[in-house]
This record gives structure tokens, C-alpha cells and sequence, in this order.
């Protein structure tokens, strides 16, 4: 098959790669659409140290299984990520994603998706339902991240929340948050993406535009940028909530010419203050599905680009433009 291979230092395009074989319980997956993400982008400058096929959003088609649930073969499926050992007290309490041997699609341990076919175990999956496209499918794993917060969190109808970050996370929170009537300041660099989340009837204010007053109970981080947690303690009120949502690569702590390195943050105004730090990474896929399938999230004017996959090189050039937001990889023409 053919994937795209990271060797630790540059990706490369490989045209046979070795097709996985499904263990017992797992499932053989064709891809057919993979998103590319930041965190892909970090896994790339060294986040994890990962080697192997990167990516982790995809929408696919089951091709095989090995043991139960015959019925998926032929189905459309998205899946979770993170795959526990299965008998450490976080997977016997269904917290897989925090067992501390545990693998990560396509950025711990674990192939990802930027390759023709993927395995997973089988309890990892869910089937799409046939209103929801490929193209609003591949959304489901950052979707769900975003209702992570609401899972994590009592939000008040009366709290303010600063959403910072206007690429393809920071919309989809602020998305999520006004279906549920919540007062939502996207907060970011780019009108271009600022203007989707104005369509939505988000409010939306430039960065440097900002006054920098403690005007805020929720500040969610998801800027990718060592000085998100800078910014977040200039705007949340004592005793807020701050939401780390950045994953950033060890790239980013070496200083180059003219470049300071990751900046100092002073904790001590997070004890003064009495801030809560929550950290947030993946979420449940019901209700992300449920949203894309009923269209109260719209989530296609997000897309960038759509690359086949044999351009994938390009595809991630262009991920890391500063205007862009989704870049997907097309893998559905085979000739």
C-alpha cells in the first residue's frame, strides 16, 4: 500500500508499504478521507518522538475483521485513537486514553492513518451514520475533542469564555459552545477564519486587538503556541478556568537566530489568582456524530483543501500556511 513514513527527522512518501494484519478483535480499515492536523504537524518537529506513519482523523470503510462484529465489514466508520493495555486500572475503569502504556494513532506506537489501509480494535469504532458525508465524517475525532470541554466542565449561562485560537480546534469549540446558548469570544490572527465563526453568530475579536483585561471565567488555550498560556492568564478572572487544548513538539523550546524559545510562564499568578488548569485532549464521539448528522454543526466551511494522496507532501505544506484551516487527503480514487 501507500503511506506516508516518518523516519524521526523528514516524512517520505512510500508507494509499497506493508499492509497491516488485524490482530484478534481489530479491524482491517481502507481510508478514505484523513484529515491532517496540527498535532500531526508537531509529531513531524518531534512531539512524541514518533516514527512511523503519522495522522489520526480519517473516515474509512471496514475491509476485515478478526473475531466479533462480522456486521461492520462493508460499513463507513470513524474511530477513537488511543488504544490502552486493557487490564491497568485507568482501561478496566474505561479510561483507556489515560492508561500509561498505552498507544496513540499515528502519534505513540501505533501506524496512523496517511497510509492506504489502518487497524484498529474493534470497541474503538463507531459507524457513521448515512446522512453524514466522508467530508463531514473526517471531523469527528476534533469535534469530539471540543465536546470534551462540556464534558469536563460546568459551564454557567453567565460565565464568559475566550476561545483563543482561530484554527481548526478553536472553531470547532466555539461552534460547539454557542448550540448550547454559551457567551463565546473566538479570539485569533486570521479574518478570513475569524469571518466563519462570525457566520455562526460567534463573536469574534483580532488578538491584537484585544485589551488585555481579566474579563473572562472559561479561557480555552488552543493557539498551538507555547505563548497561548501567556495570553490566557491576561484574560481570565481570578478564580476562572483555564482549558490547555495545545500540544506542542520539544522543537519549539530550541531557540533559533533571532528566536527566544518557549517564554517563561509566571505561576505564580496562577496560585495568587487561584486558577484551574485543566488539561483536555480527546472527547466522545456520540454527540459529535450526533451533531453532524442532525446539521447544527456545519463543519465543511472549514475545509481548506482537498489533496489526493498521492500529494500528500504538498498537502502538508499547505497545512502549515497560516491561512489555512482543514487540509484533507483524498485516498478514495484508486486507478
Amino acid at each position: 500500500m501507500k503511506a506516508l513514513f516518518f523516519d524521526g527527522l523528514i516524512p517520505h512518501f512510500i508507494e509499497k508499504y506493508q499492509i497491516p494484519a488485524p490482530q484478534e478483535n481489530e479491524a482491517l480499515i481502507r481510508i478514505l478521507l484523513a484529515g491532517i492536523c496540527a498535532t500531526d504537524v508537531e509529531v513531524m518537529r518531534g512531539y512524541k518522538g514518533f516514527k512511523g506513519v503519522p495522522g489520526h482523523e480519517f473516515v474509512g470503510v471496514v475491509e476485515r475483521v478478526n473475531g466479533g462484529y462480522p456486521g461492520l465489514v462493508g460499513k463507513r466508520v470513524v474511530g477513537e485513537i488511543s488504544l490502552g493495555c486493557g487490564q491497568c486500572e485507568y482501561c478496566t475503569k474505561g479510561m483507556e486514553r489515560h492508561c500509561l502504556s498505552r498507544s496513540a494513532l499515528g502519534i505513540s506506537d501505533k501506524d496512523g492513518v496517511f497510509a492506504e489501509y489502518i487497524t484498529l480494535p474493534l470497541k474503538n469504532l463507531w459507524e457513521v451514520p448515512d446522512s453524514v458525508s466522508d467530508e463531514k465524517a473526517v471531523f469527528t475525532e476534533p469535534l469530539a475533542a471540543a465536546f470534551e470541554i462540556l464534558e469536563q466542565l460546568h459551564v454557567k449561562p453567565t460565565d464568559k469564555i475566550a476561545i483563543l485560537g482561530d484554527g481548526k480546534l478553536g472553531l470547532l469549540v466555539a461552534l460547539v459552545m454557542v448550540q448550547y446558548g454559551l457567551s463565546v469570544m473566538l479570539i485569533g490572527k486570521h479574518d478570513s477564519k475569524l469571518a466563519i465563526a462570525a457566520e455562526k453568530k460567534v463573536m469574534t475579536k483580532k488578538l491584537d486587538e484585544l485589551p488585555k483585561k481579566r474579563g473572562y471565567e472559561v479561557v480555552v488555550e488552543a493557539t498551538g503556541s507555547p505563548e497561548g498560556l501567556l495570553i490566557a492568564l491576561d484574560l481570565i478572572k481570578p478564580r476562572g478556568t483555564i482549558v490547555l487544548k495545545s500540544t506542542i513538539s520539544p522543537s519549539h523550546d530550541k531557540p533559533t537566530t533571532g528566536d527566544i524559545g518557549r517564554p517563561e510562564v509566571d505561576f505564580t499568578r496562577a496560585v495568587v489568582d487561584e486558577i484551574t488548569l485543566v488539561g483536555s485532549r480527546c472527547g466522545p464521539f456520540p454527540p459529535a456524530l450526533a451533531a453532524l448528522a442532525s446539521g447544527r454543526i456545519n463543519v465543511e466551511p472549514l475545509i481548506s483543501a482537498v489533496y489526493p494522496f498521492d500529494s500528500v507532501i504538498s498537502a502538508l505544506e499547505n497545512a502549515q500556511e497560516s491561512g489555512a484551516v482543514k487540509v484533507l487527503l483524498d485516498f478514495r480514487d484508486r486507478r
